[in-house]
């Protein structure tokens, strides 16, 4: 693999300018040049299948056919999905006009922002890298990008995929800390796509306001599975042990705690343990062998995880199952908790592991309150047959996304827009939701020649004027 020397600070001024240049000559650019870059691209990142599953592997121990699908897969859907789409996308969208606008016609039309940073997080750092950058690139952008560095072969393997397929005045990637990524959030960009924590949300929106840079900010938070007395509990199992542990748990919509009618609550729990076992285990246990679960990240995330461990018990919570640790492979078994106190950390801090806490409800108000107590989340799931329960959550409750009687699923469908609100993100990404981000929808309005309408409305106010305006106001 290439090695690659770091941009410095005055390279990265030389490098957004080159970009903001080519970012011009994009604008008039034929949309047939987009799409066919779209496929070269897919097609090229299919020839590196194997290195980006080594890569990822060498961070995380993932499974390599976990990472064709959690990684690869939603990419190449990305692309395939607008490379279908990107002409009715981008068409000028012909706007009716009310009766006093007659004699003019209105249309929106997209054009590129220009200059664009993606802010890419560890956990899935080629998927949240590149499906982004599909989305920036549909729209006629530049881009660059800032992998994270605590998945450093996996962001070498970005920076040489990118470094080897384009001009580096269309898409760059800028390894570095986080003193690298101030850096680059002092440049006026034109708009900013971060995926990562609401804490460095924050600081990112903050950064942004000093240039008014546009911004989508995908996030986190405590999402919430619900499961009531009517839910298929061993289904909710086989889907929530999915949702949860794919990835070691590291997942930004995974399942964060569970709320079940306590009359399920035995069953639910049981249930999990086999379903977890199917998936990864040997025995009654998972062991650090098995072949398909992966690992934390890093030491810092491990102890962090143990931590919220240790408080949980301390503060008496019960272990209703656990395994082996070890802190030399980061490697953390399954946790299931109940009998939490609302003020352990595992109820307080997005998880982001594979920890997870089971608490019961007795109503669905109950189960509802909990949830509106804490920030809005990325993702909501409910399990459920029961309509009246199922219409009562999605009504009173607020979700960047939803899943009835299913995990994570929502993310990898092209078709929905998928974001947070308020503390779990601001604007949508993925498909035409995605395009639309990365674009200016430009209103643009055509007055005919010669006499219009709007002559009528200009002063002088005689009366004719005032009793036209007059009828506008309380009728039109």
């Amino acid at each position: 693999m290439t090695d690659f020397a770091p941009y410095k600070p005055h390279t990265l001024t030389q490098l957004f300018e080159k970009q903001k240049s080519r970012s011009i000559v994009l604008r008039s650019e034929p949309l047939k040049e987009r799409k066919r870059r779209l496929k070269k691209f897919a097609d090229f990142l299919l020839s590196k299948r194997k290195m980006i599953a080594e890569a990822v592997y060498a961070d995380f121990k993932k499974p390599e056919t976990e990472s064709d699908l959690s990684e690869l897969y939603p990419v190449l859907t990305e692309i395939r999905h607008t490379l279908k789409h990107l002409d009715e996308w981008s068409a000028p969208q012909k706007i009716d006009a009310p009766l006093t606008y007659l004699g003019s016609r209105s249309h929106v039309r997209y054009e590129p922002k220009g200059v664009c940073l993606i802010i890419a997080p560890w956990n899935f750092p080629v998927n949240l890298s590149l499906g982004p950058l599909i989305s920036c690139l549909a729209a006629g952008n530049t881009a660059i990008i800032k992998p994270s560095e605590m998945t450093p072969h996996t962001s070498r393997a970005i920076a040489a995929i990118i470094k080897e397929f384009f001009d580096e005045d269309l898409v760059a990637v800028v390894e570095g800390d986080q003193s690298v990524a101030q850096e680059l959030l002092a440049m006026p960009f034109d708009h900013i796509f971060f995926t990562g924590s609401p804490a460095v949300g924050k600081l990112v929106m903050k950064a942004a306001a000093e240039n008014l840079s546009s911004v989508t900010l995908e996030l986190g938070g405590k999402s919430p599975v619900v499961v009531d007395a009517s839910a298929d509990v061993e289904e909710a199992a086989r889907r929530i042990a999915f949702g949860k542990f794919i990835n070691n748990g590291q997942t930004c919509i995974a399942p964060d705690y569970i709320l079940v009618e306590e009359k399920r609550q035995e069953q639910l729990v049981q249930a999990l343990k086999e379903e977890i076992q199917k998936m990864f285990g040997q025995g009654d246990k998972v062991s650090e062998s098995s072949p398909d679960y992966g690992r934390i990240v890093n030491r810092k995330h491990f102890d962090r995880l143990n931590r919220m461990i240790k408080d949980s018990v301390d503060r008496g919570a019960k272990v209703e199952w656990s395994g082996e640790v070890n802190s030399d492979t980061n490697f953390i078994h399954p946790v299931i908790l109940s009998s939490l106190t609302e003020d352990s950390l595992a109820l307080q801090e997005e998880i982001f592991g594979p920890i997870l806490p089971v608490v019961p409800f007795s109503t669905i108000d109950q189960a509802i309150s909990f949830i509106n107590q804490k920030p809005k989340p990325l993702a909501l799931y409910i399990f459920t047959n029961n309509k009246k329960n199922r219409e009562k959550i999605l009504q009173q409750t607020s979700a960047g996304s939803v899943c009835v009687n299913e995990c994570v699923m929502q993310f990898t469908h092209p078709g929905l827009p998928f974001g947070g609100v308020n503390n779990s993100g601001i604007g949508k990404a993925h498909g035409q939701y995605g395009f639309i981000s990365f674009s200016n929808e430009k209103p643009v309005l055509v007055q005919k020649r010669g006499f219009a309408i709007t002559y009528l409305l200009h002063p002088s106010y005689f009366k004719f004027r005032k009793q036209l305006i007059n009828l506008m106001v309380r009728w039109f």
